[in-house]
């Protein structure tokens, strides 16, 4: 079923098709991901586009037809490589601009399927073809120009691998972060309680541990409320979590 997170009895699956499969190799064998994919929660593929290129020169893009600027990669390639890759529980997803926003709640959707291929654009983007006739769906991961779509694959492959169960080492680290609860995440300290002039409240160092969660919850609302009122907002329309409706501000419109 997509859309929940479950421990699967094979490890997921993702692959990545770009055309500078080099970029992802420091990034893959440090920290978390490495840990994962140690532990045999995940295996991560990296697919290099002129693979499946049949010239000399591993030709993977070309101009546009009707002019303008820029190249366009090329449908040929791409649809080889998904189609090598692709198996019946396989979900596509083409990294684009013009995609859907990539948020928590979706990293936590992809976190439920079983295989991922993810397509890396470059250039000026790809043939349209690819688009209407092999990926499942688009995502962007925001309303910016990056060189290629190497870091926005990097990007879902972080969020999703760390959703796997199994791969953080506190259980509740998933559930208490920045967006998890449809809310920034409270400040944190630690040792040493007073530094330069300023101390860890006075609430932290109680003990009282309903009291300290009462303390973050407010902490929370309030840094979301100053900094992302747009999260609190969506409660009003109805898109945000459940639970954070009253402390929208009075006569606040949804944006």
């Amino acid at each position: 079923m997509r859309g929940t997170t479950t421990l699967f009895p094979m490890p997921m699956k993702i692959d990545v098709i770009s055309l500078f499969p080099g970029m992802f190799s420091g990034y893959l064998e440090e920290s978390i991901v490495k840990r994962a994919r140690e532990r045999g929660l995940v295996e991560i593929g990296i697919v290099n586009l002129r693979d499946f290129t049949h010239d000399r020169h591993r030709t993977a893009d070309d101009r546009p037809y009707g002019g303008g600027p820029g190249m366009v990669l090329k449908p040929e390639p791409i649809f080889e490589a998904v189609e090598s890759l692709r198996r019946p529980e396989s979900r596509v997803v083409l990294l684009a601009p013009r995609g859907r926003p990539y948020r928590q709640e979706t990293a936590v959707e992809l976190a439920g399927e079983r295989h991922l291929i993810l397509i890396c654009g470059h250039y000026e983007g790809v043939d349209e073809r690819v688009r209407l006739g092999l990926a499942d769906e688009e995502i962007s991961i925001g309303d910016y120009i990056l060189t290629n779509g190497a870091l926005a694959a990097l990007v879902i492959v972080d969020s999703v691998v760390r959703l796997i169960p199994g791969t953080l080492g506190d259980t509740e680290s998933n559930v208490e972060e920045s967006f998890s609860a449809g809310l920034l995440e409270y400040p944190h300290y630690t040792r040493p309680a007073r530094y330069r002039g300023m101390e860890v409240p006075e609430m932290l160092l109680t003990g009282n541990h309903a009291e300290v969660a009462r303390w973050r919850r407010e902490q929370s609302l309030e840094i979301t409320r100053r900094l992302r009122p747009d999260l609190l907002r969506e409660q009003k329309t109805g898109s945000g979590r459940p639970g954070n409706e009253k402390y929208v501000a009075p006569g606040a419109e949804p944006g």
